[in-house]
C-alpha cells in the first residue's frame, strides 16, 4: 500500500519541501472572499499543512487513506498542542460534516488515476461545501509527468535514508508510476530494504475545469508554481480555485 513503508521517513525526505508557499497561497485566495472556520484537508498526509493552519486558528479536519500518515500526523498535532481533527477515509467516498472550505494540497490529487475517480472526488467535496465555500488545490501538470518524471531514475543518500525512485512513464494517458526502494538505518545498525510502488496521473486543465463545471463549482481560476499567474506551458505545478455558489436556487 502506498506510504505504508515511506510514512516513517516521509518527513525526512520532504524536509526541502517549500509548504510555506501552500500555505500562503491558500490564505491569499481565501482572503479574497469570507474567511473560512472550518476546513477539510484532502490527502493531509502527516498533517504539516493541517497543523500550521490550526495554530492559525482554523477548525480542520484532515483526511488521508493511509493510518500510518495519520499516526505520524496525530504525533506532531500533540507535540505542536494543537487540535486537529484526523479521518482515515478515501477521498472518493468523503463522508463528513459540511466545511466552509477543502484544500487538497501536495499533488494528493495527481494520485487519482482514472478520470470517473476524479469526477467522484468533484462532486463529494461539492456536496461537503457550505454555500459560498472555496475548493483549493493543486496537481501535477501534464509537463511535468512527460518532461521532469519522464522515464528518469532520481536518488537520495543519507546516513540513516536513502532510496532509488524509478520513474515508469505512460505519455498516453499521462501516468507515472513510481517505483521506490528505500534503505532504512535500524536500531542493529543494518539497513532494512523496503519498496513502494506509488501512481500518478495528470490531466489536461480543461478536463479538470469541465469537471469542476459539472459538479456544480463556479469562479474557477487556474494560476501555477504558488504563484498568481497563468500557467505556461512548462509550468510544473497546476493550483485549481472554485467556489460553490451561495443561492443554489
Amino acid at each position: 500500500m502506498a506510504y505504508a513503508h515511506m510514512a516513517a521517513v516521509y518527513d525526512r525526505l520532504m524536509a526541502d519541501t517549500p509548504y510555506n508557499q501552500w500555505l500562503d497561497w491558500v490564505e491569499r485566495m481565501w482572503a479574497k472572499g469570507e474567511k473560512p472556520k472550518q476546513v477539510i484537508d484532502l490527502g493531509c498526509g502527516t498533517g504539516t499543512i493541517a497543523i500550521p493552519l490550526a495554530k492559525r486558528g482554523y477548525r480542520v479536519t484532515g483526511v488521508d487513506l493511509s493510518a500510518e500518515m495519520l499516526a505520524i500526523a496525530y504525533d506532531k498535532m500533540r507535540q505542536e498542542q494543537v487540535d486537529v481533527s484526523w479521518v482515515e477515509q478515501d477521498m472518493r467516498e468523503l463522508d463528513l460534516p459540511v466545511a466552509d472550505a477543502v484544500i487538497s494540497l501536495c499533488d494528493s490529487l495527481s494520485y487519482l488515476t482514472e478520470e470517473a475517480d476524479v469526477q467522484e472526488t468533484f462532486q463529494r467535496v461539492f456536496a461537503h461545501l457550505a454555500p459560498g465555500g472555496s475548493f483549493l488545490f493543486d496537481v501535477h501538470s501534464p509537463y511535468k509527468m512527460l518532461h521532469i518524471f519522464g522515464d528518469e531514475t532520481f536518488t537520495h543518500v543519507e546516513d540513516e535514508v536513502s532510496y532509488i525512485w524509478q520513474c515508469f512513464c505512460d505519455p498516453l494517458r499521462l501516468e507515472v508510476e513510481h517505483q521506490l526502494t528505500f534503505f532504512i538505518l535500524q536500531p542493529n545498525g543494518l539497513y532494512e530494504r523496503m519498496e513502494e510502488e506509488h501512481w500518478q496521473r495528470a490531466y489536461q486543465p480543461i478536463q479538470l475545469i469541465r469537471w469542476l463545471t459539472e459538479a456544480g463549482f463556479t469562479d474557477i481560476v487556474i494560476t501555477a508554481d504558488y504563484s498568481d499567474l497563468p500557467p505556461q506551458e512548462s509550468s510544473e505545478r497546476l493550483f485549481f480555485a472554485a467556489r460553490k455558489p451561495k443561492d443554489l436556487t
